[in-house]
């Protein structure tokens, strides 16, 4: 049984591809395990569609562009070879971060996925994947639902087993997917919650002067509503990733995907003040980081530090609900607003997919209405 699923994700870090070839080496296992590129090439497109969408997020990630693997400081679980199903999964695992580009989080997404699969499996006497079939996957699917998983939550399982079987069908471990027949459960598509111009210059305006951390909190605000950061890309945002004299920060999305995004004045003089008075007394001689945002302690900050330094500082702003992608969601409404095309927006954000950047268009309706009173012959 699978006690931790950022084990198995972990396990295929060290991993490297082989030229067009769908070759997975186990972290901890001496084996080879290797198959034709052209059904590989199928499961890796599959994959970046079925399962990008299914998390709400598109991932559509070029197999022959291959992506450089994720670093990740989990350590390494020895392979258990007492069970039939860990293999496969740590192979698909490997495949996913390899070929598909798939960011640290979604790995462990998938391998909790797939863990949950197992178990079910292994507690109704299924010996192996092998016996796998649309009743049992099924089944497993009706148990999450009485568990009380969220729709959501159970189309991503339905696309990762579906994923998965076409990763075990491709290297000849079943001899057909029995989870193409899978209909994927249908999620409500809810708007994004967004500030308005006076609620945004009252978050920036929150952070305590007082605070030995002002300056660095401050930074934080102005790069997430000004660039429309995730929290994980701030928080990997190297020093040197920021272009002063440019006005540009280069960032790693979802995927491992670059993009350059442009940073206002506000943003980048927030960035400069923080750099040159505060900074400086937040590093360690001993420990250099290259990281921009750094702890009291002369840590980079993670994600979840910046998800509470955005909740403390709405909270002092008189906000509620709000949290880093707040800010991004805000950004794109009020660029969309402002009249900026949808495509630039999508690639300010990283969208692979013009869909996931389109659900801006339903909140503000306002832009709308202004292009019909100047365009129609009859407004």
């Amino acid at each position: 049984m699978i006690n931790n699923a950022d084990s198995i994700a972990a396990d295929s870090g060290p991993l490297r591809a082989r030229s067009r070839l769908a070759t997975v080496r186990d972290a901890t296992a001496a084996d080879v395990v290797t198959s034709p590129a052209t059904p590989c090439k199928a499961v890796a497109r599959s994959a970046t569609n079925e399962l990008g969408h299914a998390s709400g997020t598109s991932a559509s990630v070029s197999v022959q562009a291959a992506t450089r693997p994720r670093q990740t400081t989990t350590p390494a679980t020895p392979l258990l070879t007492s069970s039939p199903y860990e293999r496969p999964i740590r192979e698909f695992i490997a495949y996913c971060r390899i070929e598909c580009g798939f960011a640290e989080a979604t790995l462990r997404a998938y391998a909790t996925d797939l863990r949950d699969l197992w178990r079910f499996m292994e507690e109704r006497g299924l010996a192996s994947l092998a016996a796998m079939s649309l009743e049992t996957i099924t089944e497993h699917l009706r148990y999450l639902s009485e568990r009380g998983l969220a729709v959501s939550s159970i189309a991503r399982h339905c696309a990762t087993i579906r994923v998965f079987g076409r990763f075990l069908e491709a290297r000849g471990i079943i001899e057909s997917n029995p989870a193409e027949l899978l209909n994927q459960p249908h999620t409500w598509q809810t708007l994004p919650g967004v500030l308005n111009s006076q609620q945004v210059q009252a978050l920036l305006a929150a952070p305590d002067p007082a605070s030995q951390l002002y300056l660095r909190d401050m930074a934080l605000l102005e790069l997430l509503y000004a660039g429309g950061l995730r929290a994980s890309e701030i928080a990997d945002l190297d020093i040197d990733s920021v272009k002063m004299d440019l006005g540009v920060a280069r960032v790693i999305g979802k995927g491992n995907k670059e993009r350059i995004v442009p940073l206002g004045q506000p943003a980048l003089a927030a960035v400069k003040h923080y750099c040159e008075e505060c900074r400086p007394d937040l590093t360690r001689d001993h420990r250099p980081v290259s990281r921009l945002l750094l702890s009291r302690t002369g840590q980079p900050i993670t994600r979840i530090v910046v998800w509470q330094v955005v909740v403390r500082l709405s909270h002092r702003a008189g906000l509620r609900d709000v949290h880093p992608h707040t800010l991004r969601h805000s950004f794109a409404t009020h660029l969309l607003a402002g009249g900026a095309d949808l495509r630039v927006v999508q690639e300010l954000l990283g969208h692979s997919n013009i869909r996931t950047t389109q659900i801006y268009t339903h909140i503000d309706r306002t832009r709308l209405k202004d292009v019909i009173r100047t365009c129609h012959p009859r407004p």
